[in-house]
Parts: C-alpha cells; sequence; structure tokens
C-alpha cells in the first residue's frame, strides 16, 4: 500500500494472486522492505542482503564439517540479479582469507536454476583434478529487484520471490567420503532460449514508467512445460530401468498403432517412480509444482516437500532447491541408498535435473528445525481474503481510497 503507483484493480489483482500463491506469512524479505525503502533501494542494501546471508551460512558449514577456508579449492558463487564490483565471490575470498590458487567462478543471469548449473561447473573440475574440495554458494538479492510500478505481469514477483539462500560443500576426496551426504549421480541441462517464445517468458525488464522490474509472462508455464519434456528425454534412460523404459516404448507404440484396449484415453505416462524414490522440485510457485505433479503422475506425498518450502519459505530462486531437500531430510524421508531426482527452471528458458544418491541416513533439523513438527499444517489457506476481502466491496476504481485503518506510513 505505499506503491502510489497502484490502484483498486491492481489491489484486486494482487489479492488474487496472493491468495492463489501457496505462500504462507512467515517467509522472509530484504531488510529494506521493513524500512519502507522498497522504492528506492540503495547499492549497498544489496550488498548487504547478500554478506548478512554469506557469513551466517558459510560459517556454520565450515564449523560443521570442520573444513578450514585454506581447504577450499574451488568457489561457485551464483546471484543472478547482484553484480557487483568486485565480485560477490571475491568478497567471500577476502572475508575468508581463501587461498590465491583457488579456481573462482561468479554467475549472474543464470536464474532459479543456477544451483545445478553451479553444480556442473564443479563435477567438471572434479573430472579432471582429484582431491579437491569445492564451495558452492547460492542466494538471491532482492533488494534491488523489489518491484515499485503497476505492471502486472511484474508485479507478480513480489508475490512469489523471497529472500533465502544455501551453502554447499563438494569433494572428490576420498578421505572426506564418510561425510557426505549425496553422491553427484547424473545431470542433464537443456536450454530453450533459441526459441523466442521461451526466451520471452521470463525477463528482467524496465516498464513503461522506467520501474525495472522481473516480468512474468502468460507463456511461461507452456515454456516450463516444453523445458522440462526435453530434459526428461534425456535424463530417463540414464537414471530409470530399462523394464521402465521398455513398458512405455511399448505403450507409446501401441497408442499410435491404436492398438490400445483404450482408444482414446490418455497418453502413456513414463513412471519415474520406478527408479527414483524422491522428487526434489524447485518452488516456483504453485502452477509450476501443480504442473510438474501432473506431468510426472506425482502423488501429494511426493509434491509435499516443494508445497510446504514454498508455504514456509516462498520462492527463494536458485536456493530453493535445497530448502525442499531440507524439507525431506528434516522429515527423515532420506535414507541410505534412496535416488532423489532434483529438477529445477530459470530464466532462458532453461530446465536442468540431477540425480542424487543418499549414502546415509539423514535426519537433520537444518533450516527447519523450529518449524518442522508444524508441517504439514491442517491448512496451507494464508489470511489474506480475510484481512484484505473488503477490496471487492469497491467497483469504481476513480473513488476508491484506502481506509485510514490500513494506511501505511
Amino acid at each position: 500500500m505505499r506503491n502510489k503507483h497502484l490502484g483498486l484493480n491492481e489491489f484486486k489483482f494482487l489479492l488474487k494472486a496472493a491468495v492463489r500463491s501457496g505462500i504462507g506469512e512467515q517467509t522472509y524479505a530484504p531488510r529494506m522492505v521493513f524500512h519502507g525503502r522498497e522504492a528506492c533501494p540503495t547499492y549497498e542494501d544489496g550488498i548487504l542482503e547478500m554478506e548478512e546471508f554469506f557469513h551466517d551460512s558459510i560459517d556454520k558449514l565450515l564449523k560443521r564439517n570442520k573444513i578450514s577456508p585454506s581447504e577450499i579449492d574451488v568457489i561457485v558463487v551464483n546471484i543472478s540479479m547482484l553484480a557487483t564490483m568486485p565480485s560477490m565471490a571475491a568478497r567471500i575470498i577476502n572475508y575468508y582469507k581463501l587461498r590465491e590458487d583457488i579456481k573462482v567462478y561468479n554467475l549472474t543471469g543464470m536464474g532459479c536454476s543456477a544451483s545445478l548449473i553451479s553444480l556442473n561447473i564443479v563435477e567438471n573440475i572434479f573430472k579432471n583434478e582429484k582431491n579437491k574440495v569445492a564451495l558452492v554458494v547460492t542466494s538471491e538479492s532482492l533488494s534491488p529487484n523489489w518491484y515499485s510500478g503497476n505492471d502486472r505481469s511484474m508485479i507478480l514477483s513480489n508475490c512469489l520471490f523471497r529472500s533465502g539462500g544455501c551453502a554447499i560443500l563438494l569433494t572428490n576426496k576420498l578421505s572426506l567420503k564418510n561425510k557426505a551426504m549425496f553422491k553427484l549421480k547424473q545431470l542433464v541441462r537443456v536450454h530453450h532460449g533459441a526459441k523466442d517464445e521461451a526466451y520471452d517468458s521470463c525477463a528482467q525488464r524496465e516498464d513503461n514508467q522506467g520501474n525495472t522490474g522481473f516480468h512474468l509472462d502468460k507463456t511461461l508455464p507452456k515454456a516450463a512445460s516444453r523445458a522440462l519434456v526435453d530434459n526428461l528425454k534425456q535424463i530417463a534412460p540414464l537414471i530409470l530401468p530399462i523394464r521402465e523404459l521398455l513398458r512405455y516404448s511399448i505403450a507409446i507404440f501401441m497408442k499410435k498403432m491404436n492398438w490400445s484396449s483404450t482408444k482414446g484415453g490418455p497418453k502413456p505416462m513414463i513412471n519415474f517412480k520406478t527408479g527414483v524414490d524422491h522428487i526434489c522440485l524447485h518452488t516456483g510457485g504453485k502452477a509450476v509444482i501443480d504442473g510438474v505433479g501432473a506431468n510426472l503422475n506425482l502423488t501429494e506425498y511426493d509434491l509435499e516437500p516443494a508445497r510446504m518450502t514454498l508455504h514456509r519459505f516462498g520462492n527463494t530462486s536458485a536456493s530453493s532447491l535445497w530448502y525442499v531437500l531440507g524439507y525431506m531430510e528434516a522429515k527423515k524421508r532420506l535414507k541410505k541408498g534412496d535416488k532423489m531426482l532434483m529438477i529445477s527452471f530459470g530464466a532462458g528458458f532453461k530446465c536442468n535435473s540431477c540425480l542424487w544418491e543418499v549414502l546415509r541416513d539423514l535426519d537433520d533439523g537444518n533450516v527447519w528445525k523450529d518449524c518442522i513438527d508444524n508441517y504439514p499444517p491442517k491448512t496451507i489457506v494464508n489470511p489474506f481474503m480475510e484481512q484484505f476481502g473488503w477490496l471487492h466491496d469497491h467497483e469504481d476504481p476513480d473513488t476508491f481510497t484506502i481506509p485510514d485503518d490500513y494506511v501505511i506510513s
């Protein structure tokens, strides 16, 4: 309500989007939002948001694993919508006094799929160099990217994106094998940037008034679906048993030849649960989770970690996968030998996936420890309609004014 560019119609749109978003009331936003400065963030706001996260998460990660900063050989940092000089990776190197021969990668613009791109970089380094330790840091800076205009396709991002991040240690050192939680088995990346519709489906841009924001187009669900299908075509033969691939091929062939007993019925679907125990989905939004669930014929149990992460933390961009993974761990779902498929989407348009093997039973509380016993709640319906439903009592945008009770200074 501090946004003076919004009128009755925009408020109604925001209310509808917020009610349907699947996001709860305990998510996190940058400090400048709470300070009432979202329309005029400073350069330092973005840096402060990242450094607070870096220092807290990396300190805990190194301490828990008893790893000294001097042991890190590779660092990969991905923050898509904040470019600084020196880079954010350089700031981490300076703070922790990392070695001079460290390999450094600082990624921007990779969107919500940047985590798996970072993993791919480390994977390729590990193929050629032995006994290395890599630090991957993934987050997003919302401070300089909070939208203050009235373009509906850009307002939506304020309803979905929230602050968060994750720090991850990767290694190919045999001496650290006993500390490992997961082993990377496969990784597949698909990029549809050559297709204009996919390329334009989500992008950072300016509106007609010059306000910068993140545009989410109506074509986004279609772009995500097509990228997902192409990615799954590549990773399925790598992770599923031969019997399931053969069954699916026969079913498709019979359907094409009209030999199926269910002519005109639903298209045959491949069953990823024959080779995967857990599905870790990017929390791109309720529609994204629903769409992937339908495409893969997943149960509500399979989708619960993604839905609960969206409710508790919102869409934290590239780090959201690790919050979903944390939910599975906190719920003690992950057992030694289990296989877990991660699926992420990102601007460009990209769909990346990877398969992990769980190396030991996992039950740490992690970031969920203060609330995991409350999930899943009886309902994830948020109270926004109850609080702001009075907006629907107004019909004329020209005479609409915000009641004094709701004015925010």
